[in-house]
């Protein structure tokens, strides 16, 4: 695990001096990626122009959900997001090259073409997050400040290991980067907003089926000091580090089932 991290971060750091060579280029990409992820933000502030609440939460309240959702979403996406090529290799025969390598696959598709572009997305999240934090009208306790910081890890646990996921499902279908991206991308938008506002069969799913209320959701309740639309217990705003722990145990069989079953395009 120390060595494929210590490999991850070698080749990753490889492609940033890459990027690094054109610096306007680089801070250009960095910029359109900011104002892209911003928009989001622009409708949430429309919607807002309109009511005062959107399914019950106030503005900062909203925000703290967009900015913890966007920050974990981002750095999960760095870090692992181009995992999604995995089908493009299989059917190109170029995973058949990764695979003879002397280090594994996923690190390898993980950083290819690393790039800071990325990296844009935190710069509007971080803000809306930082702005939240100083206008949400509670009480800080101790272990309120400490759910924070690991509410986000957790957030980039899970969608991390939805990555993984989604990509190993490439090696059954080969073509399933857009049912992928679904998940992937479309839970990012969905975490952004108060999951109650999709109705409590939808919040049903996203707890029990595609655990994405863990990513900042049941946290935020206890943040908030927000009620459970579900009645479910307490435990259930602290058990994010469980859900990831097992989301990930369940994305890296995927990933090893997927690899021990390849077979080569022969190409």
């Amino acid at each position: 695990m120390v060595e494929a991290v210590r490999v991850y971060l070698l080749l990753a750091g490889t492609w940033m001096r890459s990027a690094a060579q054109y610096p306007a280029s680089m801070v250009m990409l960095v910029a359109t990626q900011a104002v892209a992820t911003s928009l989001d933000l622009a409708a949430i502030l429309i919607i807002f122009a309109h009511t005062p609440r959107l399914g019950g939460f106030s503005l900062p309240e909203v925000m703290f959900l967009y900015g913890t959702a966007g920050v974990s979403f981002a750095v999960a996406d760095v870090t692992l997001g181009t995992s999604e090529r995995l089908g493009e290799h299989i059917r190109q025969g170029t995973l058949d090259t990764l695979l003879v390598r002397p280090v594994g696959p996923l690190v390898q598709i993980a950083t290819e073409d690393f790039s800071p572009r990325r990296m844009g997305k935190l710069v509007p999240t971080v803000t809306v997050l930082v702005v939240s934090l100083v206008r949400l009208p509670i009480a800080w306790t101790p272990v309120r400040v400490m759910a924070v910081p690991l509410m986000i890890a957790c957030g980039i646990w899970i969608f991390g290991a939805l990555w993984v996921l989604t990509a190993a499902w490439q090696f059954a279908v080969v073509d399933g980067k857009q049912a992928g991206n679904s998940v992937t991308y479309g839970g990012a938008y969905l975490t952004q907003y108060p999951l109650s506002l999709f109705g409590r069969d939808a919040l049903r799913g996203l707890t029990w089926v595609l655990p994405l209320a863990f990513v900042n959701w049941e946290p935020a309740l206890y943040v908030l000091r927000r009620a459970d639309p579900l009645g479910l217990p307490v435990f259930f705003r602290f058990a994010a580090p469980l859900v990831a722990a097992v989301l990930s145990v369940l994305a890296a069989l995927a990933w090893r089932t997927g690899l021990r079953h390849y077979r080569s395009t022969g190409s």
